[in-house]
């Protein structure tokens, strides 16, 4: 446990630093910083350069996560804590890459890599949660927030790990506090809430930053 827990630390945050929506930024010279929701993640991806790039980096960004969880969990096959050390880090590093002034996405995608690897059970409820919330309420930032929130509590009840409770509470904690502005932006009009942006992009008219 000396060095599983180090460098399960570093590992995860150097994958979870890896963000796919700023190298597309640079190639596309998108500006994604000063446009849509000016972060560089799935849904600025979304708004900005549109569906199929947008899926790209989701996938990407939850992958990274789920792969820092087995890694870890492969090197250190004795210490199970490091799999949640390693995918929290991750998470970690997608929101505060440091080669990026510390400001990345917003960890959605990557905390959704970290549950899945963790427990898929738990990755199904949760998306059920959010899918009726942001039905009910219109808002996407439920998700984030809904499964910040929720994720410590099923995984801490169902496996009966305190530990591990813990350490994945720190990377819901930090993605409540980057989302939970996301409120405010709807009800400002400075984002689409959940039922809007769901029919346009189905219906194929999604336009960025509308």
């Amino acid at each position: 446990m000396l060095y599983a827990v180090p460098v399960s630390l570093l590992m995860g945050y150097l994958m979870g630093s890896l963000n796919p929506a700023a190298l597309l930024d640079k190639v596309k010279h998108a500006n994604m910083r000063k446009r849509g929701t000016h972060n560089l993640g799935t849904t600025n991806t979304l708004y900005v350069l549109g569906k199929k790039w947008a899926a790209l980096v989701l996938i990407f960004d939850m992958l990274k996560a789920f792969f820092a969880v087995q890694l870890s969990w492969w090197i250190f096959p004795l210490h199970p804590v490091a799999g949640l050390i390693s995918g929290t880090s991750a998470v970690l590093g997608h929101i505060y890459p440091f080669y990026m002034g510390f400001k990345g996405g917003k960890g959605l995608a990557a905390f959704g890599g970290l549950v899945l690897a963790v427990d898929p059970m738990i990755f199904l409820i949760l998306l059920g949660i959010a899918i009726v919330l942001m039905l009910l309420l219109n808002y996407s930032v439920c998700t984030p927030v809904s499964a910040g929130i929720l994720f410590p509590i099923l995984y801490g009840l169902k496996h009966q790990d305190l530990m591990g409770a813990l350490v994945v509470a720190v990377a819901g904690l930090v993605l409540v506090i980057k989302n939970i502005a996301g409120f405010g932006r709807v009800r400002r009009g400075e984002e689409m809430g959940f039922r809007s942006a769901i029919l346009k992009i189905f219906s194929g008219k999604f336009h960025a930053e509308e």
